[in-house]
């Protein structure tokens, strides 16, 4: 029996790990949509200085994963207080199959590209085991209460309003500063909050994890309730987490990047010092807080703080539903694969944990596979959002002569000013088919575009390389004037486009 309880331990361990490995790309968005959605940071420097400040997180307190290893399931109904003994498989599979519950409600989100909570996908799934296992009387009712379900209400909306009255602020005291100067140096301010969000991040969720390997360490008779959480465990915990950072979550970052709010830098750079003041606080308070719940609610309350914000209801709406069904859906996979590891476990107890195991690499495998369908990553995640659209997939657009279409036709307005527009209706299609003339004109707009765009910045760069300039005539404006009927570089741009398409001919 030593060595069953040792393998399915081994297996507990794998599987927490996976569990924290998911929470890192499914949160990754909570640390840095926002600096990627207003180009504070390239994505791939996001995730990648987020993974790092996830490990240094995990080690400032062990408060949280405390509450977890001790908070949620009753351990005297399995023997468990004051010593390592006891029913102490149960216990493992209760936590084996909480685990199963929390992956896969997180793997569900993230392919539809829903921020909801992995903490509560975690509490959840140990809930529903627990009653599987030994009915209401194995699950802390009391501590559930005050320190995940009252939170959860409160936080979002606590975030939601201290970041509203900080967005009106910012923008009222610097309503005298130029538009694109503010946007720069908010830009520079919000790489520093990115960083603490990520931080903070670290310092919650990874402990979330420590606590279950912890308990599963206790049920086996390898740890005491009263003892310290090894450090092996911490740094496996702070390493799983960072690498699931790493690897991206774009499908999560596309929707609180872009999906949620319209978000200019001031407005980022004000929700994640909102997200990072309150997930701090909880975390030295052992209080296992959602940093989902309050990222997002910052992200929203700076929609509400900005005069003429943008904020997308119906996304919103599909957010909290997803948020109000997270425990019992997560609870519910764990109360089902409890009782299919029970059923095969009568004819061993490792059976049952294989089959549960099996299952569970199923179904991710299936869902990994429909991802695919829909890709995002690095390349797409900052595209704009459809304006009718309340999802990831179909805020990518329809087919790919659409997504062109859409696309050539907002920047050719928005940059060109109808330039390449001009172009393409003069330009006679033969043998090629429409598609294949609006990319190959797309291809030559992006040039012409980057050329417009390095201009204006180079343009920025000398208006504003003094402040004594700021607002005084240039004299090198009067000599560099351009004359009447002289070339601009939009027309240039316009010409250049429709001389590059008469030689496609």
């Amino acid at each position: 029996m030593a060595t069953t309880a040792f393998i399915i331990l081994a297996i507990v361990v794998v599987t927490a790990l996976a569990f924290d490995f998911t929470n890192g790309f499914h949160d990754t968005a909570n640390a840095m949509a926002t600096s990627i959605s207003t180009g504070a940071l390239k994505p791939f420097q996001a995730v990648a200085i987020s993974a790092v400040l996830n490990v240094v997180g995990a080690f400032l307190s062990v408060n949280v994963a405390a509450t977890v290893a001790s908070g949620i399931v009753d351990l005297s109904s399995f023997g468990l207080i004051g010593q390592g003994q006891g029913n102490g498989i149960d216990l493992l599979m209760v936590v084996f199959t909480a685990l199963i519950g929390a992956i896969v409600w997180n793997m569900f989100t993230w392919l539809l590209g829903l921020p909801s909570s992995s903490s509560h996908a975690l509490f959840g799934g140990m809930i529903g085991a627990a009653f599987a296992s030994v009915g209401a009387g194995g699950v802390e009712w009391s501590s559930i209460l005050g320190k995940i379900v009252i939170p959860a209400v409160a936080s979002p909306v606590i975030a939601a309003t201290v970041s509203a009255f900080g967005t009106f602020l910012v923008y009222w005291i610097t309503s005298t500063i130029p538009h694109g100067r503010k946007n720069t140096h908010f830009r520079h301010g919000q790489v520093i909050t990115a960083c603490l969000v990520s931080l903070a991040h670290g310092a919650g969720d990874a402990q979330k994890t420590m606590g279950v390997i912890f308990l599963a360490l206790i049920a086996a008779g390898n740890a005491d309730v009263n003892q310290r959480i090894p450090s092996w465990v911490i740094i496996a915990c702070a390493l799983a987490i960072a690498l699931g950072t790493l690897s991206g979550g774009w499908r999560v970052i596309r929707t609180l990047g872009k999906g949620l709010v319209d978000l200019e830098s001031p407005q980022g750079m004000c929700a994640e010092a909102t997200s990072a003041a309150i997930i701090l606080t909880s975390a030295a308070g052992g209080m296992a807080l959602s940093t989902t719940h309050v990222t997002t609610g910052a992200i929203l309350g700076t929609g509400l703080g900005k005069k003429g914000g943008v904020v997308r209801w119906g996304v919103a709406m599909r957010m909290a539903s997803a948020w109000v069904i997270t425990l019992p859906c997560s609870a519910l996979v764990g109360y089902s694969t409890w009782w299919i590891a029970h059923f095969f476990g009568q004819i061993h107890p490792l059976v049952g944990a294989l089959v549960d195991f099996a299952i569970l690499i199923g179904m991710v495998g299936l869902i990994v596979i429909r991802s695919r369908k829909t890709a995002v990553d690095a390349s797409n995640v900052n595209e704009e959002w459809d304006a009718n659209s309340e999802s990831v997939e179909s805020s990518m657009g329809g087919s790919a002569t659409e997504a062109i279409e859409k696309t050539l036709e907002r920047d050719v307005e928005e940059i060109l000013q109808g330039g390449i527009d001009a172009a393409a209706a003069a330009a006679p299609v033969t043998t090629k088919t429409r598609a294949q003339k609006i990319q190959e004109l797309r291809e030559q707009r992006m040039v012409l575009v980057k050329q417009l765009r390095d201009i204006e910045r180079e343009l920025e760069d000398v208006l504003f390389a003094d402040d004594n300039l700021v607002g005084e005539a240039n004299p090198a404006d009067a000599e560099n004037k351009i004359p009447v009927g002289a070339a601009t570089p939009q027309t240039a741009a316009g010409n250049a486009a429709a001389t590059a398409s008469g030689d496609a001919k």
